[in-house]
């Protein structure tokens, strides 16, 4: 069961949870939706509001899902779904049924969807975006290391409009 809590009561650290647990960013609805696992995110203040900050590389079919619609769920479980979560961090959902793979349980809410097994769900509705540009990057090994491809991040800021704890 799922309690509705503030984004400053959430004892999670977000640093761990989003590098070395993983997150599941999901956007849809019941008639079409995907989930991509990230380990790059994060959490804070922006413009006077809590913000969640994603970046997702342009071939992930997930980003149609996070453009198209006005809010994203960001999905933490611990390390109970690590299974689940490499497998859909490394399979396309293109090609593949995720939900049906995994076993995860949809819950379409809140203009999202979001997984049932969670521990800790934020809800975010889109407030910014733009691209990772390499003239940007003022370190020239974080384009050698991360961007071989040149496949830079599309960034998409999200203000936490809504915060799930399992309980």
């Amino acid at each position: 069961m799922f309690i509705e809590i503030d984004i400053r009561d959430v004892k999670k650290n977000m640093l761990k949870a989003i590098s070395d647990e993983w997150m599941l960013i999901s956007a849809g609805n019941e008639q079409s939706s995907n989930m991509m696992t990230a380990s790059w995110g994060l959490t804070g203040e922006l413009w006077f509001r809590d913000v969640a900050v994603c970046f997702i590389r342009p071939q992930r079919y997930t980003l149609k899902f996070v453009e198209e619609n006005e809010t994203f769920a960001l999905s933490f479980f611990g390390t109970e779904q690590k299974q689940a979560l490499s497998f859909c961090g490394s399979k396309s959902g293109r090609e593949y049924d995720k939900i049906k793979e995994t076993g995860l349980t949809p819950v379409y809410s809140d203009g999202t969807v979001y997984y049932e097994q969670a521990k800790l769900v934020l809800i975010c509705k889109k407030i910014a975006l733009g691209n990772v540009k390499p003239e940007q990057i003022l370190d020239e090994t974080v384009i050698t290391r991360c961007y071989p491809e040149k496949d830079f991040h599309k960034i998409f800021v999200g203000e936490i409009v809504k915060v799930l704890e399992r309980r």
